[in-house]
């Protein structure tokens, strides 16, 4: 059973930064596939960044913001989100393939 739990969202100004967590057990293949995606209400669910065969992708609104890093070892990743926006506000949810951790919600204050 796989299971994630994201940490470190908050309230932050325009421009601020945050750092995302997320801890996830039950996986075999270390951080491999893990990503994260942010909803923010009245719009679908969308990708922000993820892992996939060594190399990150980011959604083009959040590249050379964002940074994603991960740890196989402690089976973690992280979301540094840097020059944050307004628009950058929503809930952030850690996932792998159908599992989705409980979300972390993420305030860019104008």
């Amino acid at each position: 059973q796989v299971h994630l739990v994201e940490s470190g969202g908050g309230l932050v100004d325009i421009g601020g930064s945050l750092r995302l967590s997320c801890a996830a057990s039950g996986l075999t293949g270390g951080t491999y596939g893990l990503a994260w995606f942010r909803q923010v209400p009245g719009k679908e669910r969308e990708s922000v960044a993820r892992n996939s065969g060594g190399k990150q992708y980011y959604a083009d609104s959040v590249k050379g913001r964002f940074i994603l890093s991960g740890d196989d070892d402690k089976n973690m990743i992280w979301l540094q989100m840097n020059n944050l926006k307004p628009e950058d506000t929503g809930v952030y949810y850690c996932n792998f393939k159908d599992y989705w951790g409980q979300g972390t919600q993420v305030t860019v204050s104008s």
